[in-house]
């Protein structure tokens, strides 16, 4: 899937925040609603103008931002500090 067809940042949608196209529904939202334990179907029915490709989209959109970060490890603390 290609997420760019359904994930917009604009700057004068919040904040630039990426959100759901044609909605004000950050993909930070969806995410969050099913790491909180809705299953797909409840967050349908509560947001009725997404679809399942919509979801698809904020957790391929989510996947990509994670594979290109970049983590760089601190000095390992000693214990006790």
């Amino acid at each position: 899937m290609n997420w760019q067809e359904r994930i917009s940042l604009d700057p004068k949608i919040l904040g630039g925040k990426p959100v759901i196209k044609g909605t004000r529904l950050a993909v930070e939202f969806v995410i969050d609603l099913l790491a909180n334990g809705w299953a797909e179907s409840e967050i349908l029915q509560n947001y009725p103008r997404l679809t399942h490709e919509d979801i698809q989209a904020c957790l391929y959109y989510a996947s990509s931002m994670l594979k290109s970060e970049k983590v760089y490890p601190r000095s390992v603390l000693q214990e006790g500090l």
